[in-house]
């Protein structure tokens, strides 16, 4: 199936993007060189790093963090969908496009969420039912409709297996419609086909893969050309009239040569950022999308591919007022803030794969009481404080009564969201006698600029010194694990800022 975009009184587009990646980064020869004893041939792949999570990090959460850079300075009223993307969601039974849109100011009466899956094409599937969204369409840029695309994975490998190399962890998110789009959808194609070149079956952590060359020869190789061609002649283009060309492949090389099989200039292929972080799954191609996008001019037209059992295509022409827009959280960034971590245990205990003997203080039962939590949650998850409309005092979590003692007026506050807002630690302490999946515990208090006092975990100080009056930033996180009933809880941790 294939269509060009059908013009509505307005461009349907890109609007915004967002991108997150793990800071820990794990060094591919470390990696092999663990296991050289076994499967030597993995030295031949040992090169360059891949973006891993934090026992505190997972689909929810990376998505989170892209899809609040996507949203930086826009008016939340006008999502009225999110959907995310992502073979590895946390919940299979409770929403999680539901979670992000709390963690992101985004839940009430009139929002739609949704989760997509079962496929590495997730991201750029969820992307296109979006474009062609009728609510984005008739909204037009009076009524300000938009959708909220996020894309996530942290796919798990076996120890000693290629993709334990090859993977990566990240997310990506598209903020979808609005009066001047960024970019603007020209076209798009699908191709539905049951090739199975891996797949992980149902209770199963891990991919199962079958040979490499087969996959990439009668796959890939296979469907893309036609459905290139297809496409370019349904728009009167010609290969030449693409400038870049988004591809999830393995490596540079395999990229240069799959655009050679479309009848495209190989130059053109975009750099798969295998080196850098890895390859992030249904996250893969909007990663290399939003990392396009901050380097693209105006005018230039982008084929984006996703691949997994079948083909999208979506050909995107970049517009004027993307000369003048500035992510929050760019591709460039999130590639440059990472930092080497060579504990190849470490890396093994936050993947799930090494049980590691936590002592009988990690024994607590971590049962939710789902009722408090739901009563809650827009604090939990929202991090809604409270702020009094008579004096002014914020306060978390909010409460009846004013907590300033020359006030004290009752039912006087209004929301007042703290996530996105600039902190300092005010105390903090450094905890090994308490469990901690990455010891030893540091929480402390935080104080707002505007107002305000937290008291949170701080993670994520390895690189910079944690101090009082350091400045810190709030990071939606997992709190902890219920391994017992399989229940994960989230809350806002602060970060270097």
């Amino acid at each position: 199936m294939s269509g060009v975009a059908q013009m509505t009184g307005h461009e349907i587009g890109i609007a915004g993007y967002g991108v997150w990646l793990p800071r820990r980064r794990m060094e591919r020869k470390v990696i092999a060189g663990a296991h050289r004893w076994f499967n030597p041939a993995l030295m031949a792949a040992a090169r360059g790093t891949r973006s891993h999570c934090s026992w505190d990090e997972d689909s929810i959460t990376m998505a989170v963090a892209a899809a609040r850079g996507a949203l930086d300075g826009r008016e939340r009223e006008a999502v009225d969908s999110i959907a995310l993307a992502s073979t590895t969601p946390p919940f299979l039974d409770r929403q999680n496009a539901t979670v992000i849109a709390e963690a992101c100011g985004l839940a009430g009466t009139g929002l739609r969420t949704l989760d997509v899956t079962g496929s590495l094409r997730a991201g750029t599937g969820a992307l296109l039912a979006a474009l062609q969204d009728g609510a984005i369409a008739r909204g037009g840029p009076a009524h300000g409709n938009q959708a909220l695309v996020a894309a996530a994975d942290c796919r798990r490998a076996k120890p000693g297996s290629p993709d334990e190399l090859a993977f990566g962890h990240g997310a990506a998110a598209f903020l979808l419609g609005g009066a001047e789009p960024i970019a603007v959808l020209r076209g798009w194609r699908s191709v539905s086909d049951d090739f199975v070149d891996h797949y992980r079956a149902a209770g199963s952590p891990f991919d199962y893969r079958w040979e490499e060359r087969w996959a990439r020869d009668e796959g890939s190789a296979r469907l893309l050309p036609d459905a290139v061609a297809g496409l370019l002649a349904e728009l009167s283009l010609s290969p030449a009239d693409i400038d870049h060309l988004v591809l999830p492949a393995a490596s540079a090389r395999d990229a240069q040569r799959l655009a050679k099989a479309c009848g495209l200039d190989p130059d053109r292929a975009r750099d798969p950022l295998d080196q850098s972080c890895g390859q992030l799954g249904a996250a893969q191609a909007p990663l290399l999308l939003a990392h396009c996008l901050e380097q693209a001019a105006p005018g230039q037209r982008i084929l984006v591919a996703g691949l997994g059992q079948g083909c999208d295509l979506l050909l995107f022409e970049t517009a004027e007022a993307l000369a003048g827009y500035r992510s929050a959280a760019p591709a460039s960034a999130a590639l440059d803030a990472g930092w080497s971590d060579e504990n190849y245990f470490r890396f093994l205990a936050f993947e799930g794969t090494l049980e590691l003997d936590s002592g009988i203080r990690a024994e607590a039962d971590l049962k939710t009481a789902h009722s408090v939590a739901y009563r809650h949650h827009e604090a939990l998850t929202g991090l809604q404080a409270g702020r009094c409309t008579a004096c002014g005092t914020v306060q978390f979590p909010p409460e009846r009564v004013c907590v300033n003692r020359n006030c004290g007026a009752v039912d006087s506050q209004e929301p007042y969201p703290l996530a996105g807002r600039t902190a300092r630690v005010v105390s903090l302490t450094a905890d090994r006698l308490a469990y901690h999946p990455d010891p030893p515990s540091r929480y402390g208090l935080v104080e707002f600029e505007e107002g305000g006092r937290l008291l949170v975990e701080f993670v994520e100080w390895d690189r910079a010194e944690l101090k009082v009056g350091a400045a810190a930033s709030l990071a939606f996180r997992i709190k902890d694990r219920d391994a017992h009933r399989g229940f994960r809880r989230y809350f806002w941790k602060a970060v270097p800022a």
